[in-house]
């Protein structure tokens, strides 16, 4: 189980939080706002959580969107954390609703994602195998 170092920047920054732990627990952690936000349709904001974190070398961490604040139109959209960053987390939240929606301090604003790090290598080639799939991409499941 990797151990996350955590520095609060804000008196009232939260920690990340399972709602759910054990062998059935949650996936990712709760990430919590410190400040008030109004997001009006179409807005972009960054909103801090008043935390830093120490990644082990070998772990960094996604930003997921909380699938209640999603259904209401708040969505995250960019969220990876890598292991060297050492600011403050703050996650990007964009209102695709067409009213405008408030986030209060302490509110939860997205999911914090632990992903292992694993570096590839890329080698250029003049063709690729082929597969059952091939080039089928967008829609090719006939959804």
């Amino acid at each position: 189980m990797p151990h996350i170092l955590v520095q609060k920047l804000h008196p009232d920054g939260k920690l990340p939080r399972y709602a759910h732990s054990g062998p059935w627990g949650d996936l990712a952690a709760d990430l919590y706002a410190v400040s008030h936000w109004t997001l009006e349709p179409g807005e972009t904001v960054a909103v801090p959580t008043g935390l830093a974190m120490a990644f082990p070398s070998e772990y960094g961490a996604l930003v997921e969107d909380r699938s209640g604040l999603a259904l209401r139109g708040l969505t995250t959209l960019a969220g990876v954390i890598d292991p060297g960053y050492r600011g403050e987390i703050k996650v990007v939240l964009t209102n695709l609703a067409p009213i405008p929606h408030s986030i209060f301090p302490g509110d939860r604003i997205a999911q914090l994602r632990l992903v292992r790090r694993i570096e590839a290598t890329f080698e250029v080639v003049e063709t690729l195998d082929e597969t059952a799939r091939a080039a089928g991409g967008f829609g090719s499941t006939g959804v």
